[in-house]
């Protein structure tokens, strides 16, 4: 069988880094699926400089695969038309990414759909696969990349993720059809496993490192990791994000990921702004409450840019705590640099038509 590969544009597009947001979904005030504002935040994605779209991840929510709900099909069908629209428009290429979760014959049929819809890459969480051992994993693994080029998914315990160690995610990398890794354990020796794994697979100039600690974005963009293995040291490095936290306050975020591969701003200028935005992600993603609110606060505030009309999620228990709100309120006054509100007045007309 034939190993599923990315196109040579997209893979060089891939591995130079890019800003990926993690898509959320768009409901109106009766819970139902929004397809205006699903489009228009898709076309802000794009126009605000967004190298990458990750869709039906967990900033999407997970439920939209539940029968009753029926929207894992159409939330992509939709991402894919848009961004298929785009490309044909500026000639701009865009990673198309899809979420896969499940046991062994939902990610195999997850996979499919994703690769009739066009999706270039799927993102892989084994999440569901609670008590399999390495080997049980990597067959998975494996069933799935026979599908479509994968990106791995390390998924915090906190929000549903499952330990997964160094020697998973060196033969993880070892998969021919493995092309990227999204690391987002929020934990800084877990991460380290990520890094080591793929260092010593042997596939280290193959295999593209994201961070999706929302916790440590700039610190993981800037710094350089070697490790000695049996082959002699390698150099490893994150160099793109597949972000919930790029998905607000994007246009400000591709302009900061230039700031960084420029290198026009010292490392210590870098570090500052890194904790800015770690403050903020507090704050949005809910840290001091364990993250309950992590993807209500990005809806609220895309909700304050006029890009949702409400900050709803599929579960009606998942409210905007006063605490949170309260927090929210702080950021957005502490680090107005760092907001897009302007890109997005200017143009949100335009991406609602």
């Amino acid at each position: 069988m034939t190993t599923p590969k990315l196109s040579a544009d997209l893979s060089r597009l891939l591995k130079a880094g890019q800003v990926i947001p993690a898509h959320p979904l768009a409901l109106d005030h009766n819970r139902k699926f929004d397809e205006q504002r699903q489009r228009a935040l898709t076309r802000y994605y794009l126009d605000a400089g967004a190298g990458g779209m990750a869709v039906a991840v967990h900033t999407t929510q997970f439920e939209i695969r539940q029968p009753e709900v029926g929207l894992f099909q159409p939330v992509l069908a939709l991402a894919a038309e848009e961004i298929n629209n785009f490309t044909a428009k500026t000639g701009k290429p865009i990673i198309k990414i899809g979420g896969i979760i499940g046991n062994t014959n939902q990610a195999v049929n997850e996979a499919k759909l994703l690769r009739d819809l066009g999706y270039d890459a799927g993102l892989l969480s084994v999440a569901a696969l609670k008590s399999a051992t390495n080997k049980e994993l990597l067959v998975h693994c494996r069933a799935v990349g026979q599908i479509i080029p994968l990106i791995g998914f390390y998924l915090q315990p906190a929000v549903g993720g499952r330990r997964l160690d160094v020697d998973f995610w060196r033969e993880f990398a070892r998969i021919e059809s493995v092309v990227a890794i999204k690391a987002a354990p929020f934990n800084r020796y877990l991460t380290i496993d990520v890094l080591r794994g793929v260092a010593e697979s042997g596939r280290a100039d193959e295999v593209a490192l994201y961070t999706g600690n929302d916790d440590n974005i700039i610190p993981d963009l800037i710094t350089p990791c070697e490790f000695n293995t049996a082959d002699g040291p390698v150099n490893v490095q994150f160099t793109g994000g597949l972000l919930g936290h790029w998905a607000m306050w994007t246009y400000q975020v591709a302009e900061i990921l230039k700031q960084v591969k420029t290198g026009n701003l010292s490392v210590t200028e870098l570090l500052t702004l890194g904790i800015k935005i770690t403050d903020c992600n507090a704050a949005f993603f809910d840290a001091a409450h364990d993250f309950a609110g992590c993807i209500v606060g990005v809806h609220e505030v895309l909700r304050r840019q006029g890009l949702l009309l409400n900050n709803f999620t599929l579960n009606p228990a998942d409210t905007l705590s006063e605490a949170q709100a309260r927090e929210i309120d702080r950021v957005y006054a502490a680090y107005p640099e760092l907001n897009d509100d302007t890109f997005i007045a200017e143009n949100i007309n335009r991406w609602l038509k």
